[in-house]
Parts: structure tokens; sequence; C-alpha cells
């Protein structure tokens, strides 16, 4: 049934593209207004353009900010902002593709580049890039992150920002305890038995079990078996034995040293149980840091990026990556691209990203004062952009890909933490499904 499921989307992605192809895209001037079967053109490098930001509402006071800052710039470029909630950003795309309507530049997150691409809606930005300001001053594993999402070929994203996987631990707890801070795995295990007290409910850590389950068990698996790519060939290394041993350690925590609530909790749980302070360790992203704060105050937790191995070697997976694309049909790219160049310089990606309490994908941006401050965000940075960091690129270009790792999967590692599934089963299911679908990618791409 599920496999039917998928057959039909392809097939009406397909559609959808030749239907595209087939349209004739309308004269609207400057304002970028066309379909993604419509190349567009250079333009004049001045008048309207149009930008969709893809995060409309949370993001939208400090885009307008950037906006302004960019038109007293360039007096003679106007910005028409258009904030879209974040949930119905992809559907918004896919609409104006197939009927027209398309911005001049919008932002587009890794986790639908795939798909806004594969229907020849965005223009390539390798060549521009290389002769951009921009050209060396950007994080080159955020850049291999996106040009991975968008099926590896091309350039299609400029990345703004991006998050990071995070320990949060805390710090009076393990002072208390007389534990060292849990910078590797062994250190890790070590506090997580040794801060558990069943009995005065008191717990280690908090492991996702509920809905966004499968990134942070796969982050856990790859960063202590060390292997450093998704893919050896067109098979997947998920179910390699590295991984399969490593993910067994991590899910034997559930109910020896976590609440047996795990098994549904989703992020917004497990932050609101670690801030109640019984537990000692979370793993989850930068954006929980506001909350910690709130709850525990600055003195009693601190936030570092995932552990290690034992000497010192880091692999992680990748974080979603936000960012801006150009849209082939725009007719004035010159313009937009002066906007995209604008938005990620040093000065305006650090107001964002210290607005969204992210990383900087501008390099320069990640070494201002603000996160110099902000101890996690800078552990985030140096981890992200430190030269001896491996990331597996996740395969965000699958169009599969969020159907395999949410409803095909999640369910099943709620089976493997009640111990009704081996970790070896659900990897090798996993890795079954994975593997066609990459069959099924190379085939028709």
């Amino acid at each position: 049934m599920k496999s039917s499921i998928r057959r039909n989307r392809r097939a009406a992605l397909a559609v959808a593209l030749g239907s595209v192809l087939a349209l004739t895209a309308t004269a609207c001037g400057d304002d970028g207004s066309g379909s993604a079967g419509d190349k567009g053109n250079e333009g004049s490098g001045k008048g309207e353009i149009t930008f969709w930001d893809n995060n409309g509402g949370v993001r939208t006071d400090i885009w307008k900010q950037i906006i302004s800052d960019f038109e007293k710039k360039y007096p003679n470029i106007k910005v028409d902002y258009v904030g879209i909630p974040a949930a119905s950003a992809q559907s918004k795309y896919d609409t104006a593709i197939q009927g027209g309507g398309l911005p001049d530049v919008g932002g587009v997150g890794t986790a639908m580049l795939a798909e806004v691409a594969v229907q020849g809606a965005l223009e390539p930005l390798d060549s521009r890039l290389a002769k951009s300001s921009l050209n060396g001053r950007l994080s080159q594993n955020l850049l291999e992150s996106s040009k991975a999402a968008g099926g590896g070929d091309q350039l299609y994203q400029i990345p703004t920002s991006s998050n990071n996987g995070t320990l949060w631990y805390r710090t009076d707890l393990f002072e208390k305890a007389g534990l060292d801070a849990p910078t590797t795995w062994d250190k890790f295990y070590t506090a997580a038995d040794k801060l558990t007290n069943k009995g005065k409910n008191r717990f280690g850590f908090t492991i996702r079990g509920g809905e966004g389950s499968i990134a942070p068990a796969l982050d856990a698996a790859y960063s202590q078996s060390g292997i450093t790519s998704f893919w050896n060939g067109d098979k997947t290394t998920v179910n390699d034995p590295k991984n399969v041993a490593a993910l067994e350690k991590y899910v034997a925590l559930y109910k020896k040293d976590t609440p047996s609530a795990d098994v549904n909790n989703d992020f917004t749980k497990m932050v609101a149980q670690w801030d109640s302070g019984t537990i000692g360790m979370l793993s989850h992203n930068l954006g929980s840091y506001q909350d910690h704060l709130k709850a525990l105050g600055a003195d009693k937790f601190r936030g570092l990026p995932n552990p290690t191995q034992a000497d010192g070697t880091r692999v992680q997976i990748s974080n979603p990556v936000d960012g801006l694309s150009l849209f082939k049909s725009s007719k004035n790219k010159a313009a937009a691209w002066k906007f995209v160049e604008f938005a990620v310089s040093h000065e305006e990606n650090s107001k964002f990203n210290q607005s969204a309490g992210q990383i900087p994908a501008n390099t320069d941006a990640a070494k201002d004062a603000w996160i110099q401050k902000a101890e996690p965000t800078k552990l985030a940075a140096e981890a992200l952009n430190g030269a001896g960091t491996k990331i597996v690129q996740l395969p965000y270009y699958l169009p599969d890909w969020n159907t395999i790792s949410k409803a095909d999967n999640e369910p099943n590692f709620q089976k493997v933490l009640l111990g009704k599934m081996s970790v070896k089963d659900f990897l090798n299911t996993l890795a079954d499904q994975l593997n066609k679908a990459q069959a099924d990618w190379k085939q028709n791409h």
C-alpha cells in the first residue's frame, strides 16, 4: 500500500512537471511572477523584486529590518515582502510552480529543496557564488549540505543558517555527582547511569521516542560508529553492523536511565520534562536555549555539541539548513541576486541569526561578539565549521525521505524501545526502504 502511494506521488510529480513545462509564461515586467517553465532573464538590476519568507510571522520582523537595510544601500531596488507560514511554504511553492506567480527570490530549506528543484523552478547558483563577494566566506559544511539536499549536482540554495545537535546538561547535578562534562560518549553513558535514581524519580537522560525520533537516533548511531558516509555505493550504511551496535547501546538507556514516558515524547514534552529539573541530560538543538534559561537560570546548565568518540573524532548527521534560492522565472535575477548577497553578508547574516538563535552560514558572522557570549551557539558553530568534523549527509533529495523517516519508521522505533523489534531488524527495514528509494531516484534523475 505504501509503495503504491509513493508511486502515485512520483507520477503526480512527473505530471506536474510536464504541466509546468507546457505552461506559457505571461510577461509581468520585473515582478518575477512566471512559472517554472519560464527561464526569465537578468533584468535591469533595478526596479521591484518579490521575496517570499518561508517562515513568515516568526521571522517577519527581522526580514523587514534586512529589507530596510538593503533598500537604503540600493535605493533603486524595492523588495516586496511576502510572509508564508512554515507549514504551508511547500504547498505555496508547488502551486506557484504549476500556475505561475513565483517570486524572484525565496526562502527554501533543505527539507523541500529537492522537490522544488526537480520541478525546474530554481536557478543554479554555482557560477554566481564563484564570482560573488560571498565566495570563501560561507561554511563549507553548510554549502555541502545545501548541494547534497538539491541532488548533489548543482547548488540551488545559498545557506543562511543552521541548527545543530546540542547535548544540554545540568551542571549543578554533574558537580554534585563529581562527573566530568559529557564531551565524549563514554562520559555520556557514565553520567546517564550515575545520575539515575528511580526511587527519587531522577533520571540521567531523556530519549526521544515520539515524533521526530529518527534523526536523533541516526545521529547517535553515526556519531558513535564513526561511519562518515550515508551511502556505500548505492547501498545505505544505516544498517552497518557498527551502527547496529551503536544504536543498541543507545536505546538500552530507555527505562534504565530514562523515564518510561519517553516512548511517546516529542521535543516539546522532552524539553518541558528536562526543564522540570529531574533529568541530567537532554539531546536537542539550539532552539530550546531560551526555554532552559527561563526554567533553570544561566548557572545550572550548559549546552555542548553532541559527544565525540574517545579520541575526539566528531561525526554528526546533517541538520536542516535554511537558505535563499533564486527562481529561474525571475525577470530581474540581477537585482534578486544582489538581495541574496546582501542578506548573507557578514553584518546582515549575523543580525538574522542573532534573532533566530541559529548558526550563521557566513563564517565571519559566526565569530561575532553575540555568539562568543552565547556559549552553546559558539560551541555549535565551532563544531560545525571545525576542520575535523565529518558530516553524514542525510538524503533530503529523495522524494520518499520524509515518508520513510517519519510515517514509516517512527512507529518502528517505538517498537524498538518497547522491545517488540530488534535494532537490527529496525535498521534493516529502514535500509531496504532507502535502497529502493535511492535506486528509483537514480533511475528517474
